[in-house]
């Protein structure tokens, strides 16, 4: 579990393709300090397994099921990603609950400046969209933002500059994919209040 707080942006150091698997290394000095064998650790918002760790960063394997949902397929050496070590209990949860369970992607349509703030408009298939609501949480490569507008085909998110220079989002341009999770509460609330919902459209009308 994360929260959506980047702690480290890291750099692509290797990676090593085998089809639709991938195993990427990453120069991470302050994130692979306390960081072992098996621990994990959310990068561009996807969760992954440390498989090896040295001083200064750490490789992970990348499944071909996370390499075709995930914009990690797209990272090349050089390429900067967002790291955060997993939530430790009695931390503070400053951002959202975040799982590091990707649910699709997105791309950048837009990016404009609103005086200090950086306004991205992500565009994103309707099972993701259906779960966005304003002033609701999204994690926009692992990082927690509060949605700022829902279209039918996009939303909008609006980076302050600490969030900008801190983080890959600084750099996402148009047409870059990005990847998407919807806020968990959203989820379990469908899937609960399904079989409610099923049960109340299938009576007949009274007059």
């Amino acid at each position: 579990m994360f929260t959506g707080l980047v702690e480290e942006m890291g750099t692509v150091r290797s990676v090593r393709r085998a089809g639709r698997s991938m195993q990427i290394a990453i120069a991470a000095p302050e994130v692979s300090q306390d960081l072992g064998v098996g621990d994990s650790v959310a990068v561009n918002g996807v969760c992954l397994t440390a498989v090896q760790v040295w001083p200064g960063g750490f490789s992970a394997d990348v499944m071909p099921a996370t390499f075709l949902r995930t914009n990690l397929q797209d990272l090349r050496p050089g390429d900067p990603v967002n790291l955060e070590r997993s939530l430790r209990v009695g931390s503070r949860l400053g951002g959202h609950l975040v799982q590091g369970h990707v649910d699709g992607m997105g791309r950048v349509e837009a990016v404009a400046e609103a005086e200090i703030a950086r306004v991205l408009t992500i565009s994103a298939p309707p099972e993701i969209l259906r779960y966005l609501v304003p002033r609701g949480s999204v994690a926009v490569d692992g990082v927690s933002l509060t949605v700022v507008g829902v279209t039918e085909s996009t939303f909008e998110v609006s980076l302050i500059p600490h969030t900008a220079r801190v983080t890959v989002l600084g750099r996402r341009r148009v047409g870059d994919r990005v990847n998407l999770e919807v806020d968990l509460i959203g989820k379990y609330v469908e899937r609960l209040l399904a079989p409610w919902q099923s049960s109340r459209e299938g009576r007949t009308p009274r007059c």
